[in-house]
């Protein structure tokens, strides 16, 4: 049996791809994405849509014709606040609203494998169910988290997990299969510093919150440089600061955004600790209060050892060339559904050929949409030689 889309198979999800593209959503509010998916899947004969307390994101089963593993397939559905750039006659039409990494890239690609899954479950060819989990909110890495506690492993028991993230400084057609960790564990954080407002005449009377979270600012960047092991790939990053008012005034509190990042486990928790020190102390110095709110604590994504061996079985099968490269800083909140089942996450090559490599989360970041052939057949062949030997 081909295992290639057909034609037809991939003029119908390059539609639907640019549709989504014109069309993005915001994490947890991509209701007209959910509809549109879930039309998508309706077309296709015998499929199950297995229900979820949710208000976006779908999840379906197929189920073949005898025994086999139960495996999951899971693709990303959302946009970022971003303006487009990049100019197509698929632009986005919402002004603010980009799909700036790729979402509707993977959600179309897991289509086209239920559709060549769809092919071989009539031939007789696949075995065991097939799980397809489109999640909703994966920017800001909310969205595994809201599928699990809505009971998504009460509903499916997969075997293996495999997920899908395109990847602009690799060409088109090539697949990433790489052992160990690959993307980040991530801690987001607000800082808030709380001074003594009042006239700017008289600093004085007042604690003045901007000088100390200067400070802050400043002493944080000790935490990477000198806390933890170079040899450890770590960042830590504040991309947001908030305060101020009339120039002859010093203003009651600065709140500023942070994020720490790091491929060691061990030296993201060392960070954690130094960064509550330093704040702590660094407002006490200047005579101001302090509050630090923890926000989202994502594990990094790590392909284990006899994972990597799955799925460099499955990626060789595809005929596509299978190849390595370096991690990623960047965070994804696939890592959780690991804690449920194996799981592996791929990439694939998006760079076209002949033009600039335009990173994720970029204005003018866009696809080499015939890679979607590529991470379509991926999809397919990780379930169709998974758990062979």
């Amino acid at each position: 049996m081909d295992f290639d889309l057909t034609e037809k198979e991939y003029d119908s999800i390059l539609d639907f791809k640019r549709d989504l593209h014109m069309y993005p959503e915001l994490p947890g509010k991509e209701f007209r994405t959910t509809e549109k998916i879930r039309e998508f899947v309706k077309r296709i004969p015998d499929m199950e849509i297995l229900e979820l307390p949710v208000e976006t994101g779908l999840a379906a089963r197929m189920s073949g014709s005898g025994e086999g593993p139960e495996i999951m397939l899971r693709a990303d559905i959302d946009a970022l606040p971003q303006t487009e750039a990049y100019e197509s006659p698929w632009k986005s039409r919402k002004e603010g609203v980009m799909h700036a990494c790729g979402h509707d890239f993977h959600t179309a690609s897991l289509l086209g494998a239920m559709m060549i899954l769809n092919r071989a479950k009539k031939q007789g060819v696949l075995k065991g169910k097939v799980d397809f989990v489109f999640q909703p909110a994966e920017e800001g890495t909310r969205g595994a988290r809201m599928l699990i506690d809505a009971g998504l492993f009460e509903r499916i028991h997969p075997d293996y997990c495999f997920g899908i993230h395109n990847w602009p400084s690799v060409p088109s057609g090539q697949i990433i299969c790489h052992r160990g960790a690959l993307m980040s564990s991530k801690r987001n954080f607000e800082v808030r510093i709380f001074g003594s407002g009042g006239h700017g005449s008289m600093p004085h009377l007042n604690a003045d919150p901007i000088v100390c979270a200067a400070a802050v600012i400043q002493s944080l960047q000790t935490v990477i440089s000198r806390n933890t092991n170079p040899l450890d790939s770590s960042i830590l990053s504040i991309n947001m600061i908030e305060g101020g008012s009339a120039v002859n005034m010093v203003v009651e509190n600065v709140r500023m955004l942070g994020t720490v990042r790091s491929l060691s486990q061990e030296a993201l928790e060392r960070a954690v600790g130094r960064i509550e020190s330093i704040v702590k102390n660094t407002a006490a110095a200047y005579e101001c209060g302090h509050e630090i709110l923890w926000k989202e604590n994502i594990p990094f994504v790590w392909n284990s050892d006899s994972m990597t061996e799955m799925a460099e079985r499955c990626a060789k099968a595809t005929g596509y060339p299978v190849t390595d490269t370096q991690p990623s800083l960047a965070s994804e909140d696939f890592s959780l559904y690991a804690s449920h089942v194996p799981s592996f996450f791929y990439w694939v090559g998006s760079h076209k050929p002949g033009e600039a490599v335009e990173q994720l989360h970029r204005p003018r970041f866009h696809t080499d949409d015939e890679a979607m052939k590529t991470a379509a057949k991926l999809y397919a062949m990780s379930v169709l030689q998974a758990d062979v030997s």
